[in-house]
């Protein structure tokens, strides 16, 4: 076969073989753009998707370390009935307590009949950091600048 096509080829005038190797490289160099383009922009596509894959791997490594930090903060299990605590903890901020009903050895409810909102929230705040947290919070405005609140409370890993 390639002894006919350079048959063929040698059978032409000179300017005919001129024009079939210009053909021939114009047709090679449109292959070759063809192939490419096409990968290149696959290429972007890619690197695109490389940067965006790095930057959740970094967000992620971030999650995990924020986790890991607060697995070694862990805090220390309460030495006293979670009741006695909560009482302590209201009268040190000024809380005076309308109820405090126990629900068993980990978990009490607690009334409070008027308390400033910042001040409420900021004693929630050291509760939690004490490893005491909110299982639930109804709040109820008193007219007067302060709120009501009914608290459950629950000792976090007891």
């Amino acid at each position: 076969m390639t002894e006919r096509l350079l048959s063929w080829y040698r059978a032409r005038t000179l300017r005919e073989q001129r024009l079939v190797l210009a053909g021939g490289v114009i047709a090679l160099l449109a292959l070759a753009y063809l192939l490419i383009v096409p990968l290149n922009d696959i290429l972007e596509s890619e690197r695109g998707r490389h940067a965006t894959d790095v930057i959740a791997l970094g967000e992620t490594q971030v999650r995990i370390d924020a986790v890991k930090a607060a697995q070694g903060e862990r805090v220390a299990p309460l030495q006293e009935p979670i009741e006695t605590v909560i009482r302590d903890r209201a009268n040190d901020a000024g809380f005076a307590l309308a109820a405090v009903t126990p629900q068993g050895t980990d978990r009490v409810a607690i009334s409070i009949a008027s308390a400033r909102p910042g001040a409420l929230t900021g004693w929630v705040a050291e509760l939690e950091a004490m490893g005491i947290l909110v299982e639930q919070l109804t709040t109820t405005d008193n007219g007067d600048r302060t709120v009501a609140a009914q608290m459950t409370l629950r000792a976090r890993g007891q």
